[in-house]
């Protein structure tokens, strides 16, 4: 196969993807559209719901206009173009999603995805390239970036090694399918290599914990005396965030998928 030109190369989920296969990926600078080789892994996006409030165009640009912008030099029918989406598409309570299922995205982010998910399909179906979708679950792992819009089960690690007091929206019952990014990157890098071409694979565990079960593994594993208070979701939430949010895995796995890590073990690795 050829070399993987990697768009979104920098973040979380493409540094990491970078890292494990090194040998087999170009990574495309930042603001440079044109691909480097026929076999095309698309990461950039934004990354949460929350840009409604500061740019509302941020989603817009970044998803959209940005990808568009890439599609120009992709009219080649010898070229495979892999679009990293989420599973936030299919609405706003997801429960063990499947590929087939009705999308009703909710948030900016998650509109601009499915969104930027359908002019793909449309611009390949009318220049006869071809294309993978993959809808990613709940990603964690040693991130650089923690706050409590990115990535917030290590923004609550950090606050239960303080002892400060976690809040969970209404007890934490929300189901949550966690899968550290070493996995999920072997997830992309597997439909890339035996996935059908266009298709849509969720990359996923396939099983899904109450919030609260996590945090109290997390708890356990620090010795933490936090306290867990539950608070209302709020407002905005309810709006634009999936309330359960859990993918079928079966697709994916009749490709042989195992994980590795599994999340007991991951989550230890983020305390120590």
């Amino acid at each position: 196969m050829n070399k993987i030109s990697v768009y979104g190369a920098t973040g979380f989920i493409g540094g990491t993807f970078c890292d494990l296969y090194s040998d087999d990926v170009i990574k495309i600078p930042r603001d440079q559209r044109e691909p480097e080789s026929k076999n095309i892994l698309y990461l950039i996006s934004t990354i949460s719901n929350y840009n409604v409030f500061d740019n509302l165009h941020l989603d817009v640009d970044t998803n959209l206009t940005v990808l568009l912008d890439t599609l120009q030099y992709c009219k080649d029918n010898d070229l495979i173009l892999n679009y990293v989406s989420t599973g936030f598409v299919y609405g706003p309570d997801i429960v063990y999603a499947k590929e087939d299922d009705p999308c009703d995205p909710r948030g900016f982010y998650s509109i601009t995805k499915r969104t930027a998910e359908q002019l793909l399909i449309s611009f390949c179906k009318t220049f006869d390239v071809k294309y993978r979708i993959m809808r990613i679950a709940n990603v964690y792992g040693q991130d650089k970036t923690i706050s409590p819009k990115k990535n917030v089960l290590g923004f609550l690690i950090e606050l239960m090694k303080q002892n400060d007091p976690i809040t969970l929206y209404d007890d934490g019952m929300q189901l949550r399918d966690y899968m550290h990014v070493s996995d999920i990157c072997r997830a992309l890098k597997l439909v890339m290599d035996r996935g059908e071409v266009n298709q849509i694979y969720n990359i996923a565990s396939g099983t899904a914990l109450p919030f609260r079960e996590i945090i109290e593994m997390v708890k356990k594993n620090l010795g933490s005396e936090s306290e867990l208070v539950s608070i209302e979701t709020p407002k905005f939430n309810q709006i634009a965030q999936a309330k359960n949010f859990a993918l079928n895995a079966d697709k994916l796995k009749s490709l042989g998928f195992e994980q590795k890590i599994s999340l007991e073990e991951g989550l230890q690795t983020l305390c120590l």
